[in-house]
């Protein structure tokens, strides 16, 4: 059995839905990273911009790489998203245990086992500096969505990628040539936000999932009525996919939804202190978000809800001690008309940008019918 062979054999073995072997080289589209970052696409996430080469050339992350090794791991789960507005949403992906635990378990095996076939070996995925997505069209796992996303006829987009480096010379596999996306434009037309902007050209600036995990500072108030429930990351493009209906369910029970986290309260997630978010998300990629992020989010999503009877959640949550959360709970109290509680807050309130927040708020108050 071949070097290849044997490592398609060992990737299989240990679950991944797809394996491909792709020749090093310069990364496949790799010019439309610089024209992406030209255009602060990549928001606040300035490790994207950070050394742009070094996700461009494969080499630079592991000296004399020859081939990329890339695996697919299914993580589709039993479930569905709520429309109650009175539920958070939270992204598919951060249902059940961290991935990278699950992932990266399975991928340092496989490096293991090129090691013992005798070459040096590296296992990257999505935390590590490749442009992973085009790699993966380059070893004809499938090809990229206009909504960005990888895209693989008999599985749909709900699968994460990862990536092996090894200085083997490994037979590849032949590129993924053709895209099934067609005239379909679903996943463009249905975003809430417009985030993309161009087919396949997503700006992060816009993107629910950028604006709930990465973005650390306020969420501009344009897009908060636009976010719906949606509290960790968003998954309308993929949902609203017309090739997710071939997506199965994972076998892999550690990506499926811990309890809570299917149709959590957005009442009760509120008044979350910080080590009651700690506990219930340990080990979950909803840490990411961090308390005071996740609160912000939440409150957002109170707002949306329709609900007058989360004011009273909203009410206590202005007197946290981050300005973030205060500043979005404040917003959320004038779509609820919690007129009493801002006027409250306001007189005791000391952070310019909250109490620009509460104005706001009694002012949307005030030209209420």
């Amino acid at each position: 059995m071949s070097n290849a062979n044997s490592i398609r054999s060992k990737a299989r073995e240990l679950g991944f839905e797809k394996v491909g072997i792709a020749r090093v080289g310069a990364a496949p589209y790799g010019e439309f990273l610089d024209a992406w970052l030209g255009k602060s696409f990549h928001g606040e996430m300035a490790y994207m911009a950070r050394d742009p080469e070094r996700r461009t050339d494969p080499a630079k992350i592991l000296p004399g790489a020859r081939s990329i090794v890339c695996v697919v791991k299914n993580y589709q789960s039993p479930g569905e998203h709520s429309e109650d507005p009175r539920v958070g949403r939270i992204s598919r992906y951060a249902w059940g245990d961290d991935y990278h635990d699950v992932l990266l378990e399975k991928l340092h095996e496989l490096r293991r086992h090129v090691e013992r076939l005798g070459g040096n070996a590296k296992v990257c995925v999505d935390t590590n500096a490749v442009l992973e997505k085009p790699w993966a069209q380059q070893a004809g796992l499938g090809w990229q969505g206009k909504h960005s996303n990888l895209l693989a006829r008999d599985l749909g987009s709900w699968f994460f990628l990862g990536e092996i480096l090894t200085d083997l010379d490994l037979e590849p596999d032949a590129p993924h040539a053709e895209e099934y996306c067609g005239t379909c434009t679903a996943c463009i037309d249905l975003c809430p936000t417009k985030a993309i902007v161009a087919p396949y050209v997503v700006d992060s600036r816009l993107c629910i999932a950028y604006l709930t995990i990465e973005h650390r500072g306020p969420i501009p108030r344009a897009l908060r009525p636009k976010m719906g429930n949606l509290v960790f990351g968003c998954d309308i493009c993929q949902d609203v996919c017309p090739w997710n209906k071939f997506a199965k369910v994972a076998p892999e029970r550690e990506f499926y939804a811990r309890e809570g986290s299917l149709t959590p309260s957005l009442i009760g997630l509120m008044g979350l202190t910080r080590e009651e978010f700690n506990r219930r998300f340990k080990d979950s990629p909803v840490k990411r978000a961090k308390h005071a992020g996740f609160l912000r989010n939440v409150a957002v999503a109170l707002g949306n809800s329709g609900d007058p009877a989360a004011i009273p959640a909203l009410e206590a949550a202005l007197d946290h001690d981050e300005a973030l959360v205060r500043g979005h709970v404040a917003w959320a109290l004038g779509r609820l008309g919690g007129r009493a509680a801002l006027e409250r807050r306001r007189v005791v309130e000391s952070d310019a940008g909250v109490l620009a927040e509460i104005d706001a708020a009694l002012a949307e108050i005030a030209r209420a019918p």
